[in-house]
């Protein structure tokens, strides 16, 4: 199975050989270019820029990924693309090119869920998780919990209101002044920060349910900065108490959410699933309550293709495949998709 990634800033490819019992050993190459560089000047992902990047970069990379796994085209017996959610641009660079290299090979297609993708990617390690389990999907665009029953059995228990966790982080390191991409940015500046001198609200955790808001501590520390004398350490102790908020938020959601199903399997997914101070928090707080924790590796936190193969494979494997018509969808709901 090839599988491409192309819903934003990252032209991911992977080529995986299905392998029931053990997916991620069925990993035969893996490429990933990304847009950082291009989209730095402006502080942020340009749509048109990064899809006419997305042309450039996809054959080259899928080239890359067959010598990897020393196959030639004709070896594949799919092709797994992202369909959504994402940007429209980018994700049509890759949809077209996913369906029209299955037509040529006369093999299947499968148009994959860009959060069901993240969703499956602790699959690909050597002790995956099984359902039912609760995700957290975190990322520049999202923040969601979801209850799994079964893979392709999706219930949103919550969801951002306004910014996602890692749109947060974004834009509170842009009005700090830190470099694009912020979020990595403001991550490792917090490690120098000093515990207690700032702290702020852990929005939305003084009452019932499960949905995220970020926006308001945005403000928080917009208003906490200028105030401020705006020296280097300063700025470090800001970002401190900021990232710790963000942790103990999604935390405590997490704990709630696992309460309310009963389940006592959490997967964490996601660009912000990285973040080394919410990876030793949630693996104390599962020691603590009981619960255990499965994340992909560090390089699949991201976007990227293997998630994409791997989606693809389980949905073939299951009897599902598309038409040939070139569809995506910038808005797509994740409880919408059949059961594999």
């Amino acid at each position: 199975m090839l599988g491409i990634e192309s819903s934003c800033d990252e032209t991911g490819v992977a080529i995986l050989r299905w392998e029931p019992d053990a997916p991620g050993k069925g990993l035969l190459a893996h490429t990933l270019y990304s847009q950082i560089k291009l989209h730095a000047d402006y502080g942020g992902v340009v749509p048109e820029l990064a899809s006419r990047d997305h042309v450039r970069k996809l054959l080259p990379l899928i080239r890359e990924a067959l010598a990897q796994a020393g196959l030639g085209v004709r070896d594949l017996g799919g092709v797994a693309y992202t369909a959504g959610p994402g940007l429209v641009g980018a994700l049509l660079v890759g949809a077209s090119v996913g369906r029209a290299l299955a037509w040529a090979l006369d093999v299947p297609a499968l148009a994959v869920h860009h959060m069901e993708g993240h969703l499956l990617a602790p699959l690909l390690e050597e002790d995956p998780p099984e359902p039912p389990f609760v995700a957290l999907l975190v990322s520049g665009g999202h923040s969601l919990l979801v209850e799994v029953k079964a893979i392709g059995q999706y219930t949103i228990l919550g969801d951002t209101l306004d910014d996602a966790a890692g749109e947060a982080f974004d834009k509170t390191a842009k009005l700090m002044g830190l470099p694009y991409p912020g979020g990595p940015a403001l991550a490792k500046l917090a490690e120098q920060g000093r515990p207690g001198v700032f702290r702020f609200s852990r929005p939305m955790t003084d009452r019932p349910g499960l949905d995220f808001s970020f926006s308001g501590l945005k403000t928080q520390v917009l208003l906490a900065w200028q105030k401020s004398d705006q020296s280097e350490q300063t700025r470090a102790d800001v970002a401190r108490a900021f990232e710790e908020a963000i942790v103990d938020t999604l935390i405590i959601k997490c704990r709630r959410a696992l309460e309310a199903t009963g389940a006592r399997r959490l997967v964490i997914a996601g660009g912000v699933g990285a973040n080394r101070r919410l990876r030793a928090e949630l693996v104390a707080a599962g020691e603590h309550d009981g619960f255990r924790v499965y994340f992909p590796r560090l390089a699949f936190c991201t976007d990227n293709g293997a998630m994409i193969a791997l989606a693809g494979a389980i949905r073939l494997a299951s009897g599902q495949r598309q038409d040939e018509t070139v569809q995506v969808r910038p808005r797509w709901d994740l409880q919408s998709l059949p059961a594999a």
